[in-house]
């Protein structure tokens, strides 16, 4: 089985080239090759599956073997790989997702996509509640981006332990479906540094739903303006929320790693 391995800041993704077909018992498959000792090695498996809707459909297995609605990193490869293994000349591509169809806006240079802006839809931010994990209380900001997300704000992220912390946090009872959590500090109006604990894949070095709900809820707060650079372990994400239509925007990179081959058992 042909696969192709991409990253958007980090946030590494297997692909599949699933228009004709997708391999069985996916959730498997996703475990074994996301292994990073005795596997391909990444955050998680995304199939290229045909739409009745849209240019193409986009699944997403997490690590675990967990389906995902949404990823904002994985679904800018999902763009390029369309246009670089030139399944498409368009550079206005809608996806769909389980969290709804996104819109997608191809930056090329020297004829291959560089970059990709997403249309990330309207983010529902809740107001923040309290929770205790391993003991201490958080107060967390809840972030709908088509996946759920919860959002504290810290002065400081150096140090800070995300394998103890983050699995109480995805797997705290107010969030019964799990959640991704975001530890963010405020730098200035338009600039955030954040670190990320994805459910079903642990510490990511990105991710761009999560980047996205951390604008939100900085900006819902008073902590930041409509428009954000996100400052993530594996670089950085330019975030636009629209003041009227309440559409947001991520503008960010996406890397092609390498091709190879998998055998199936």
């Amino acid at each position: 089985m042909k696969f192709t391995k991409m990253q958007g800041l980090g946030n590494d993704y297997i692909y599949l080239n699933c228009l004709e077909g997708e391999p069985e018992h996916l959730p498997d498959l996703a475990r074994r090759m996301s292994d990073r000792h005795f596997g391909v090695g990444a955050d998680g498996l995304i199939c290229i599956c045909p739409s009745g809707c849209a240019d193409v459909r986009m699944r997403i297995f997490n690590a675990d073997g967990s389906e995902g609605e949404m990823c904002g990193n994985g679904i800018r490869c999902v763009g390029k790989y369309l246009y670089d293994q030139g399944l498409t000349r368009q550079t206005r591509l809608l996806i769909e997702t389980l969290a709804g169809i996104k819109t997608l806006r191809l930056h090329t240079e020297a004829g291959a996509v560089c970059a990709v802006t997403v249309g990330m839809g309207v983010p529902r931010v809740e107001e923040p509640r309290t929770i205790s994990v391993n003991g201490m209380d958080f107060t967390v900001t809840p972030v709908d981006m088509g996946n759920p997300h919860a959002v504290l704000f810290l002065d400081q992220l150096a140090g800070l332990d995300l394998s103890a912390l983050g699995p109480g946090f995805e797997c705290h009872p107010s969030f019964p479906h799990r959640v991704n959590t975001e530890f963010v500090q405020v730098l200035a109006a338009d600039r955030l540094r954040m670190r990320v604990w994805e459910r079903g894949s642990g510490e990511t070095l990105a991710c761009g739903t999560g980047a996205c709900a951390a604008v939100a809820a900085a900006a819902s707060r008073g902590l930041c303006g409509r428009q954000a650079r996100v400052e993530l372990p594996g670089g950085e994400l330019d975030i636009r929320w629209e003041t009227e239509e309440g559409t947001m925007d991520m503008t960010g990179p996406a890397v092609t790693v390498f091709n190879g081959e998998y055998p199936i058992e």
